[in-house]
């Protein structure tokens, strides 16, 4: 019997993870009816992670009423891992952009319900906290998220308030006395993909600020409003975090999580194979199939399939990375430890063509790579 590990990522704009998983372990049994599969769909921290996490390790969904980017309540959720122990949260369930229902405004929304779903999952016996930051409406700097969790955010009255956006020019004093001790001892692990600064030129509001509604004038008040919360931090909490890389994901949450709640910065790959105890499923495996919807130059900063490259080499097993699209410098993942890249783009069309067919073009793609195993199996 073989041993085969599936974990891909989504492929954007066509197939989640888990789709993927499924194509490819009906595509392996059909030729490998022995096979033993671990599917492990992969999540990244935007929409669709606690599906993929619950998906790979078990337990279940949390529906919890909480405030939305908008500060209209609305119906957010986290997932409890089978362990009990672990809560996955997505940012995007209480501050997204598809919750601003096309009203962006990236001065005022804020990310005050993140911080509720953070709460009700230690309330309900979490004890590591997974935060995805990804496709956030909100540009607060974690602000909000803080606010719920009791820190205070005084401005020049000494009158408390939760600073949005728009507002963080007013921020005077920052009070973590009143920080909720249920917050100590809980481990705050945060996945982010992006290694952008708070401000400047490639900080959180020029780069991100437009896709939540900023026009140039505005991106230029929010990157001004960042630098200054950069400097209470510096002066109250006594932390440098506006250049560090990862702080100006999601509005500046990164810089937040970091300077509120003690959190650490990690690669979503990175969390993704901790969580799930890869390095352990390993041993004994005959290959590790993975993929994305396009290798390139960035996939080679610590993406997916580089992520799961770099844990597999240690053990030479092979690593087969089926890609929507393959371009140029992506043949610098084989020095990373990929085995083999296949893409399922058999016509060489440009995306937006080859997204009609993606599946079908997927299952193509595994027949053949299948039945090229089985070819080597039997010549041997």
């Amino acid at each position: 019997m073989s041993k085969w590990i599936l974990m891909p990522d989504s492929f954007k704009g066509t197939m989640s993870s888990l789709e993927i998983c499924q194509l490819m372990r009906e595509a392996l049994l059909r030729h490998v009816p022995d096979a033993e599969v671990v599917s492990i769909p992969v999540a990244d921290g935007g929409e669709g992670s606690v599906e993929a996490f619950l998906a790979a390790m078990g337990g279940h969904r949390v529906e919890v009423p909480c405030t939305g980017p908008d500060f209209r309540k609305i119906s957010g959720f986290y997932g409890l891992l089978a362990d009990g122990y672990t809560a996955v949260i997505e940012m995007a369930a209480a501050a997204g952009l598809p919750l601003m229902e096309g009203r962006l405004c990236a001065e005022g929304a804020t990310t005050y319900g993140v911080g509720e779903l953070i709460l009700a999952a230690i309330r309900d016996g979490a004890r590591r906290i997974i935060l995805g930051l990804g496709g956030s409406a909100t540009n607060d700097g974690g602000c909000g998220c803080a606010a719920a969790l009791g820190v205070r955010f005084l401005d020049g009255t000494g009158a408390e308030y939760v600073p949005v956006g728009g507002t963080l020019d007013r921020l005077c004093r920052i009070d973590m006395s009143h920080r909720f001790p249920l917050l100590n001892g809980v481990e705050i692990v945060t996945m982010c993909d992006v290694d952008n600064p708070l401000c400047g030129p490639n900080g959180a509001s020029a780069v991100f600020g437009p896709q939540k509604g900023a026009d140039p004038d505005m991106v230029t008040r929010l990157d001004r409003n960042l630098r200054h919360l950069s400097e209470v931090i510096r002066q109250d909490l006594g932390r440098e975090i506006a250049d560090l890389p990862g702080a100006g994901a999601a509005g500046g949450m990164g810089a937040g999580v970091m300077a509120f709640l003690g959190s650490r910065l990690q690669m979503g790959i990175e969390t993704v194979l901790d969580t799930v105890g890869f390095d352990a499923l390993l041993p004994g495996a005959t290959a590790v199939l993975t993929g994305e919807g396009r290798i390139d130059c960035q996939s080679l900063r610590g993406k997916v399939v580089i992520g799961i490259a770099h844990r597999a080499r240690q053990t030479r097993i092979p690593v087969v990375a089926v890609v929507g699209d393959v371009a140029p410098g992506a043949e610098d993942a084989y020095q990373e430890g990929v085995t083999a890249i296949v893409s399922t783009n058999r016509r060489a069309v440009p995306w937006e063509v080859a997204r009609q067919s993606a599946r079908a073009d997927l299952c193509a793609a595994l027949e053949d790579l299948f039945r090229l195993y089985n070819a080597f199996r039997s010549a041997r």
